[in-house]
């Protein structure tokens, strides 16, 4: 290695990382100690996996020959801001379908707990009491998925055997393999018919606060609301008024703020399952995030064109 070999910086999750491409030169980050090397040698930059955004921020300053940053989450929009701060352009990268198939499968899981009263079933557990009750059932329910990129659609392949109406939404009209996807323009209309909304939308300006007091009473009485996304696509002052009063359920592995304090209303609101931003994390996610570190430096040191390109 030559000291002008472009350097790596990679999370120390993936310091035994093998068959990368030799002409670029690699260190191992992990956060917390100091850093491995100069960060003014750094053209290509993937973070530790955090949701500390005051972590990843902590060497892009010094990062004078930064190229590439790869993040390892498929939402960026804390990135994007910090590069947006910089003096010199950045290609940012996604982790985009890394993390879909944990994600749906935690959106599943929330849909199924929340309707069949699993969290009630528990508590009565815990209090020695055995009471039957009837709860909901997900077979042949009407679901709105909207954000249907990765995670909608890995989302629906589950849906598939529950033989639910699944009706879609994205930023735009378009046609998907298992039906047609409705632009965002028409959501004040379909969330009305839908006794299950997912949100697994990115977070953007548009989508900030996606789910206002306006688009909530529009929700049928007792529907579900499940956000794998991003907590501020929902409006949680809003959505306490719902769930408190009973019309609205929600399942939310996301919250607005994230982490919730200690004694935060929603915490104790009934009908409101909660879960500390988990989706993504599975046993199946490092495999993932290591085939597309390998693809992107392969790209890189060969000067190709990069994948899952966010902003340049």
């Amino acid at each position: 290695m030559t000291a002008r070999s472009p350097q790596v910086w990679l999370p120390a999750q993936f310091v035994r990382l093998a068959d990368l491409p030799p002409a670029l030169e690699y260190a191992c980050w992990d956060g917390r100690s100091a850093f491995p090397s100069d960060p003014a040698r750094v053209e290509f930059y993937a973070p530790p996996l955090t949701k500390d955004i005051d972590i990843i921020r902590k060497p892009l300053s010094g990062m004078t020959r930064l190229r590439v940053v790869q993040a390892l989450s498929s939402g960026t929009d804390g990135l994007r801001g910090e590069l947006d701060r910089l003096p010199r352009p950045v290609t940012l990268c996604d982790a985009r379908g890394a993390a879909a198939p944990g994600t749906a499968e935690l959106a599943l899981t929330l849909i199924l707990t929340s309707l069949r009263g699993i969290p009630d079933s528990v508590r009565a557990q815990d209090r020695g009491a055995g009471d039957t009750h009837v709860f909901s059932s997900l077979y042949e329910r009407s679901v709105l998925i909207v954000g249907y990129g990765a995670v909608g659609s890995a989302l629906e392949e589950l849906l598939l055997p529950f033989g639910c109406v699944v009706t879609r939404v994205a930023s735009r009209d378009r046609d998907a393999l298992l039906g047609p996807v409705h632009s965002t323009a028409r959501l004040p209309r379909l969330v009305a018919d839908a006794d299950v909304v997912v949100l697994s939308t990115p977070l953007t300006p548009k989508t900030r606060q996606l789910f206002d007091a306006g688009m909530l009473a529009r929700m049928k009485d007792d529907a579900l609301l499940v956000n794998v996304s991003r907590g501020a696509v929902v409006d949680t002052d809003a959505l306490l008024k719902e769930t408190h009063e009973g019309r609205l359920r929600a399942a939310l592995d996301v919250t607005d703020p994230e982490p919730l304090p200690p004694g935060h209303p929603l915490r104790s609101v009934p009908g409101v399952l909660l879960t500390p931003h988990i989706g993504a994390f599975t046993a199946g996610l490092w495999p993932r995030l290591e085939r597309l570190i390998r693809c992107q430096l392969i790209r890189f040191a060969a000067d190709e064109e990069l994948e899952n390109v966010v902003r340049r």
